[in-house]
């Protein structure tokens, strides 16, 4: 994704900034009119106050008493201070909660993009576009879009009264303001590209830190704080330069609005001031068109900073809308679990025919992989490192949608089921088991909130906790920490192993659930594999020949494909491959014992 690349909508058609505002202000339309009426009516009661100023030096001149109109004249500066406040905190309430809704749309749709999409894209810009992109959006929509919307029919009810009241003047100061309006126009091109750059810059930066931040351990250990610094301090000092460089050009802005005001004034007053000495016009009608200058200030600085506003704010928006326009994973709305029909009992409750996947186009990981897992017992998935054992769960998962052949679960084809409803049937324990922030208790109920504490209980047992919970000094209401930093990295396997249990799946997926486990935890959780294997069945990555032999079945891949299946000791007769892979596996474990 180049830093100048316009949005590009899923058609391929670049999406332009105004499409994209529209987009974002789609469902608002009732606010946003009731505030512009009120902008309206505020800027009618404050366009009315030059006529009755003009009204009150024409009948002083008159002699006709002006207690009346002065009066009118407080009235309406009253309701018109009352009026416009109230019109601005609509607008203000409207751009807050449209800011809202865009974040909850960009956080609801970034957790359910394709894994793919996860491949490709930086965890920490994904988290800028989150965090400081729709802060950066929040000054186009709520100051932005409030100031263009009440300056400009301030604006236009401005001009229509100032070419009433003398459209010699009127031509004037649109000379005046078209020229200031052609510098601040080439300025504001310039600005959105470096807002953009800012805000790419800004996302690399949190991108650097997320990842040094989540191996902190290693950054210390290797002595690299310096380097990171340096590696993240790029990044900053690509966000300052780009920040400063639409400083620079935004400092252009307001003294260019400046000048077009106050010299379209000082024209004004001087070629109306001659006239009136010249007897070529009335000092009432020069009072009028001068207190509508005074009152064109405002909505021209409030339109030309409203667009300089904007024109930061787009680069955010268009790194917002590259997310949005994203395709999302389908069909992954929460639902309940329904009771479908129970499928025969010698169906297998996972089976791979013919499956042919690859990350890369052209560069299959799996190569034709058919294998059976029976609705009950422990099935082993073994195999070196690479040969495709973590991409089987993958695509058990629905993660990824195989290139060719068909994943069935319970006898029907993954593709014919919904992706929440297949994997609410299904346990995933990871190697590194994540634990996320919170409380233990959050954690074992992360799957199914809705759990009972006997099934709780049940879980916790099973995945030999029970002594864990009871030295915790409060229990399951104990802080896991961040990452789950105050845990070991066996109690966070047994963690994430209770809380797949407690969903009650059809189907287990273990990767290699005893990588951290001491001889007689690993013991315990061999027994409680065996208790499981009884209720549902289990698929397990494994690497220790312990975890292997206690398999009922061993299913054996290289090169991304099923080579050799069968138990311990047919595979040991049948498969040379298997031998020395079990005689690799011996002799590392008796190096490490």
């Amino acid at each position: 994704m180049t830093p100048d690349a316009a949005t590009v909508t899923p058609a391929g058609r670049p999406r332009t900034g105004p499409q994209e505002v529209r987009r974002v202000l789609r469902g608002h339309g009732r606010r946003i009119t009731v505030a512009s009426v009120l902008a309206v009516a505020g800027s009618a009661l404050a366009l009315a106050q030059p006529l009755l100023v003009k009204r009150v030096i024409e009948e002083a001149g008159a002699g006709i008493g002006t207690g009346r109109t002065i009066g009118l004249l407080i009235v309406f500066f009253l309701a018109q201070a009352a009026v416009a406040g109230l019109a601005r905190y609509v607008l203000v309430r409207t751009g807050e909660g449209i800011v809202l809704g865009l974040r909850l749309n960009l956080i609801g749709h970034l957790l359910r993009l394709p894994m793919r999409t996860y491949d490709r894209h930086r965890t920490g810009d994904l988290i800028s576009r989150t965090s400081a992109d729709s802060t950066a959006l929040r000054l186009l929509i709520s100051e932005g879009f409030t100031d263009a919307l009440t300056g400009s029919i301030g604006l236009v009810g401005v001009v229509a009264l100032m070419a009433w009241l003398d459209w010699v003047l009127f031509l004037i100061v649109l000379a005046v303001v078209a020229l200031g309006s052609l510098v601040v126009a080439s300025v504001l091109r310039g600005i959105e590209r470096s807002s953009l750059h800012a805000q790419q810059a800004t996302g690399a930066m949190t991108a650097e830190l997320e990842r040094a931040l989540g191996a902190i351990r290693t950054v210390r250990a290797s002595r690299a704080e310096h380097r990171e610094t340096e590696r993240i301090g790029e990044q900053a000092r690509s966000a300052y330069a780009q920040s400063v460089h639409v400083g620079a050009l935004d400092a252009v802005v307001s003294p260019a609005i400046m000048l077009t005001i106050n010299g379209s004034f000082l024209l004004v007053l001087l070629i109306g001031g001659m006239r009136v000495a010249g007897h070529d016009g009335s000092v009432a009608d020069l009072a009028a068109f001068l207190l509508y200058m005074l009152y064109l200030m405002s909505p021209i600085g409030a339109v030309f900073q409203a667009l300089s506003t904007m024109r930061q704010g787009l680069g955010a928006l268009r790194r917002i809308s590259e997310i949005l326009d994203l395709p999302g994973e389908p069909d992954t709305a929460a639902r309940p679990r329904r009771a479908l029909p129970a499928p025969p009992p010698d169906v297998p409750v996972l089976e791979f025919r013919d499956v042919w996947f690859g990350y890369e186009p052209h560069r299959p990981v799996l190569r034709g992989v058919s294998f059976q897992v029976p609705p009950r017992g422990h099935v082993a998935l073994i195999g070196s490192s690479g040969v495709g054992k973590s991409t089987v769960f993958a695509l058990a998962e629905r993660f990824y949608d195989p290139d060719s052949g068909r994943v069935r679960f319970e006898g029907r084809d993954v593709a014919a089921v919904g992706r929440a409803e297949h994997r609410a049937r299904i346990g995933l324990v990871e190697q590194h088991a994540p634990v996320l922030y919170g409380t233990l208790r959050e954690n074992l109920l992360y799957a199914a909130p809705d759990a009972g504490r006997d099934e709780l209980d049940r879980a916790i047992e099973l995945a030999q906790l029970t002594e864990l919970v009871a030295r915790l000094p409060q229990g399951l209401d104990t802080e896991a920490g961040e990452h789950g930093m105050a845990l070991s990295g066996g109690e966070r396997q047994r963690i994430a192993l209770a809380r797949s249990l407690l969903v009650r799946p059809s189907l287990l997926l273990l990767d290699e659930p005893t990588a951290h486990l001491d001889a007689v935890n690993e013991a315990a959780l061999r027994r409680s594999i065996r208790s499981i294997a009884q209720e549902c069945a289990l698929l397990v990555i494994a690497h220790r020949s312990s975890t292997i032999r206690a398999a009922d079945r061993i299913v054996v891949l290289d090169g991304g494909r099923v080579i050799a299946t069968g138990t311990h000791d047919e595979l040991l007769d049948s498969s040379d491959h298997y031998r020395f892979l079990a005689r690799a596996q011996q002799a590392g474990e008796t190096v490490a014992g």
